[in-house]
C-alpha cells in the first residue's frame, strides 16, 4: 500500500518531470524556429499553419524521444534534494529499507512509461504523418513523386507481379504481368496492357491474356476486362520517408508480419522501430533506478554533482541507443538485440550501483 511519504515523492518526481520537459522542449522549439525561420519566410507560411501542421506534432515526438532523459533528470534532482536535506537518512533511520524508498520512484516511472508507451504507439504516428510531410515539402523541398518505374514484388508465396510503370494519380499500372508458381513450377501467367486498383485488394486488368499450365497442357484466355484479387495496394509501392514512424503499433505489427509472409527483405528498420516503442518506456524504469542509487548519498558538490553525473549517463544511454539503431539499419544486426542491449547494460550498472548505494 502506498503511504503519505510515497505520494509525496511521486508528486515531486512527476512535477520535476513536467518542469524539465517544459524547459527542454521550449529550448528545442526556440532552436528549431531559429534554424527554420528562413524556410518559413521563403515559403510564405503563416504562423497558424506552421503551428498546426508542424509544431503541434513536433512537441509530442520529442517529448517521447527524450522521456527517459526527463525521467532521469527529475529523479536525480528530487533524490539529491532529499539527500542534501538529510531526508534520506531520516527515512533509513526510521526503519524504511532502501529498496522500499525506491518503490515510489518505480511507481512514478510506471506512470511515465505508460504515458510514453501510449503516445508513442497511438498518438505520435498520425502526427508524424503531418510533421514529416511538412518537412519534406517546406524544409527539404523533396518533390512529390506520383510515378514509379519497374515495380516488382512478391504479393504472396509463389506469386510475383511486375509493372513497367505505375501512376499514383489515377491508380493505373502499365504493362502488367502476374506469375504464379507451385513447387517452382509455373502454373499461371497473366499479362495486361493496364491494371487499375479498385478497393479491398481487387484489381481490374484490361486487354489481358491469361495462360494456365496443367502438366504439359496449356489453356489460354484473352479478354477486354478481368477482375482479380491480388494481395497488394498502391501504398505498397510508394513508401514515404520514415514510413515506420507513421504507423501505430497495431499497423506496424501487421505490416511486419504481412511483409515477412511475402518474403520481403530490409524489414530491420521496421522491427527496430517496433522494439523501440517498448524499450523506450522500459528505459524509464532503468534510469529512475540508477538515479535513486546515484543521488541518494549526500556528497560534497550536492545537487550540481548529481545532476552532472545524471546528464552524463543519460547522454551515454541515448548515444548507445542511437548507435545500436544505426548498426541495425546499416549492418543488419538483429533489431531485438540492438535495441535491448543498451537497456540490459544499464540494468547491470544499476544493479552494481544499488549494492554500492547507501543502505
Amino acid at each position: 500500500m502506498l503511504k503519505t511519504l510515497d505520494f509525496y515523492i511521486i508528486k515531486k518526481v512527476l512535477g520535476a518531470y513536467i518542469l524539465s520537459m517544459l524547459m527542454i522542449i521550449s529550448i528545442a522549439i526556440v532552436i528549431d524556429i531559429t534554424e527554420k525561420m528562413d524556410d518559413f519566410y521563403n515559403e510564405n507560411l503563416s504562423f497558424g499553419y506552421v503551428v498546426t501542421e508542424y509544431y503541434i506534432h513536433f512537441v509530442p515526438y520529442y517529448v517521447n524521444l527524450f522521456s527517459p532523459l526527463f525521467t532521469f533528470i527529475s529523479v536525480i534532482f528530487i533524490t539529491s534534494k532529499l539527500a542534501y536535506n538529510t531526508e534520506i537518512i531520516a527515512m533509513l533511520a526510521g526503519g524504511i529499507s532502501f529498496i522500499r524508498i525506491i518503490v515510489p520512484y518505480m511507481v512514478s516511472a510506471a506512470i511515465i512509461a505508460l504515458f510514453t508507451f501510449f503516445i508513442g504507439g497511438w498518438v505520435i504516428p498520425p502526427g508524424n504523418e503531418h510533421r514529416l510531410n511538412f518537412e519534406s515539402k517546406h524544409i527539404d523541398h523533396i518533390p512529390v513523386t506520383s510515378t514509379l518505374q519497374n515495380v516488382q514484388m512478391m504479393t504472396a508465396p509463389g506469386e510475383i507481379i511486375y509493372m513497367e510503370r505505375y501512376d499514383m494519380t489515377d491508380s493505373i499500372g502499365y504493362r502488367f504481368s502476374l506469375d504464379r508458381f507451385e513447387s517452382k513450377m509455373l502454373k499461371m501467367r497473366g499479362i495486361a496492357r493496364t491494371i487499375k486498383y479498385n478497393s479491398d485488394s481487387t484489381w481490374t486488368l484490361r486487354n489481358y491474356l491469361r495462360r494456365d499450365f496443367i502438366g504439359m497442357r496449356e489453356s489460354a484466355e484473352r479478354g477486354e476486362e478481368l477482375t482479380l484479387h491480388i494481395d497488394m495496394t498502391p501504398s505498397d509501392f510508394f513508401i514515404a520517408k520514415n514510413h515506420q514512424e507513421r504507423m501505430t503499433n497495431p499497423e506496424l505489427r501487421h505490416y511486419i508480419k504481412h511483409q515477412e509472409e511475402r518474403g520481403r527483405a530490409g524489414l530491420n528498420i521496421y522491427k527496430l522501430e517496433y522494439q523501440k516503442r517498448f524499450a523506450g518506456p522500459f528505459g524509464s524504469f532503468i534510469l529512475a533506478f540508477i538515479g535513486v542509487c546515484v543521488a541518494s548519498r549526500k556528497v560534497r558538490g550536492g545537487t550540481g554533482l548529481h545532476m552532472f553525473i545524471g546528464l552524463a549517463m543519460s547522454v551515454v544511454y541515448i548515444l548507445c541507443t542511437l548507435l545500436s539503431s544505426i548498426m541495425t539499419a546499416q549492418a543488419g544486426i538483429n533489431p531485438i538485440l540492438a535495441i535491448w542491449l543498451p537497456a540490459l547494460i544499464f540494468a547491470c550498472i544499476g544493479g552494481v550501483l544499488y549494492f554500492k548505494a547507501q543502505k
